[in-house]
């Protein structure tokens, strides 16, 4: 595995296992690469790629705004630097966004998409709630706990305290680390979905959520499903947001069928 940073400052770790196409993870807004630990530790005999976002983690990130575009060519710049042509992308939430906007540009770079709690089509009441914790978090009123128990169910947390005080540290932000956290979640609380450009990616993707997921429902995802051309949908029985680490076991069964096939 090498860790490292790319001519730009991105900070990425790179499993190269046989020369497989890679699996290329992008972690939601406030958090960083290390989500994906159980579904590295599950894959490990594919070749993985996980990175931390701009301003997130250990990227630096020194403009006023940022943007999907952004995001999207943070990603392109890292795989030519890695010299990768081909891989599987698979997103979570903000990273879902940033996987969507990257497939609609180069979907010749991609065998398979993978979007994990995503928004799609939000109410005004849907929108209007994200928006309020943005507001709070401006103040800069602490979210973690609110976050963490939208997160998690209290039974998971209750029983993996070690996980509530991990993802407390990091949602925790200080100084230039909350100024890009604030950037990064005014664009998701904001976001406005390009219908149109949903319907022109036809990647063979997969759409997985938790059955509980309030921020990213069951509903949002089907209707994002039957948008793309080429996708079938998944709900994860009893998870949160967060399923990808409280349901690890059900998503990552899932993820590796539909790749492998």
């Amino acid at each position: 595995m090498s860790q490292n940073f790319d001519s730009n400052q991105n900070y990425y770790s790179f499993i190269n296992n046989n020369n497989t196409d890679p699996l290329v993870f992008i972690h939601g807004v406030g958090l960083d690469h290390r989500m994906w630990e159980p579904q590295i530790r599950f894959l490990k005999d594919h070749s993985i790629i996980t990175y931390d976002l701009l301003g997130h983690g250990k990227t630096p990130y020194d403009k006023g705004e940022v943007t999907l575009n952004d995001f999207s060519n943070q990603l392109d710049s890292l795989l030519q630097f890695l010299k990768v042509d081909k891989i599987n992308l698979i997103g979570f939430s903000l990273g879902s966004l940033v996987a969507l906007d990257f497939a609609s540009k180069f979907q010749d770079r991609l065998k398979t998409l993978t979007l994990l709690g995503t928004t799609y089509k939000r109410t005004m009441e849907q929108r209007s709630l994200v928006i309020e914790r943005f507001e709070q978090a401006k103040l800069n009123k602490p979210i973690s706990k609110q976050a963490l128990k939208r997160w998690f169910t209290d039974q998971y947390l209750n029983n993996h305290p070690e996980i509530y005080d991990q993802f407390i540290k990091i949602l925790t932000k200080k100084d230039e680390d909350h100024l890009n956290f604030l950037k990064a979640y005014k664009l998701f609380a904001y976001y406005q979905d390009d219908i149109g450009m949903i319907k022109n990616i036809k990647t063979k993707t997969l759409v997985m959520t938790g059955s509980n997921d309030l921020g990213s429902t069951v509903e949002m995802s089907k209707s994002l499903s039957n948008d793309l051309i080429n996708s079938s949908f998944t709900e994860i029985n009893n998870g949160k947001h967060l399923c990808s680490i409280e349901c690890a076991d059900d998503v990552n069964i899932n993820l590796q069928n539909f790749i492998n096939n």
